[in-house]
């Protein structure tokens, strides 16, 4: 239990000198924005995930197979723009692969503009989700998920994927000592699983409420909050915006 709390503070808090600086924390954010996101696209976007594409996969294979309550255009669309996405930050990863936080900074500006847009289309229809609000927000918020995810993976931040659970899930079972493991970052893995329910939490009572447009903009003050962080506090260059060894 000490190490599990201790392992919490340290991702919370990074200690000066830390390897990863900033970027635990600044993740964990961006895991909330996901939870957010996919109550979002599930929950008032016709049951698809633009964050989630194992689960969009299923859903496209169920709607293919006769399932009524689910659209295999939507399903489609969504495969396809995270793929834009996640392309779009494969290349950022490689303009910026010196400098995780020029690549954090960049990546978490565009997913603002994007979010931005979806929250103008929102506004603009009082929250009314047609098909037109529907699928511009498909396409947005699947272009920002694929392009968090891509750079997630190039920051290289261990147990941080912001997307992707099943991974950190499976080690907190297979890692723990009841398995004959070490248990590394316990308290990391624990408070990845939280950010995640926290955002899905927040964003089903916000959604099923009618507050869609609410829910967009909670996601774009996040986004905007981590943007300018990591460009203030990786301005000096310090030893963890140079990639992992």
């Amino acid at each position: 239990m000490r190490n599990l709390l201790a392992d919490a503070a340290h991702t919370l808090v990074p200690p000066r000198g830390d390897r990863h600086g900033p970027l635990p924390p600044l993740m964990l954010t961006l895991t909330l924005v996901t939870g957010l996101v996919d109550a979002v696209s599930y929950l008032a976007l016709g049951h698809v995930f633009v964050a989630n594409m194992t689960g969009n996969v299923v859903f496209l294979g169920f709607a293919l197979g006769g399932a009524q309550s689910l659209s295999a255009l939507a399903s489609v669309v969504a495969l396809a723009v995270f793929l834009l996405g996640a392309l779009a930050g494969g290349r950022l990863g490689t303009r910026f692969a010196g400098h995780r936080g020029r690549l954090l900074t960049t990546a978490t500006a565009a997913q603002t503009v994007l979010v931005a847009v979806g929250v103008l289309v929102a506004a603009i229809a009082d929250g009314r989700v047609t098909t037109g609000v529907q699928y511009t927000l498909i396409v947005c918020l699947g272009i920002g998920m694929g392009l968090q995810n891509a750079v997630a993976r190039r920051l290289g931040v261990p147990d941080l994927t912001t997307t992707v659970l099943t991974l950190t899930l499976t080690g907190l079972a297979a890692d723990s000592p009841a398995a004959g493991g070490a248990a590394p970052r316990p308290g990391r893995r624990i408070l990845s699983v939280l950010a995640m329910l926290l955002g899905t939490f927040v964003g089903a009572v916000l959604v099923l409420h009618g507050h869609l447009v609410l829910t967009l903009g909670l996601m774009l003050l996040l986004l905007a909050v981590v943007s300018v962080v990591t460009h203030r506090l990786s301005a000096a260059d310090a030893a963890w915006t140079r990639p992992p060894s």
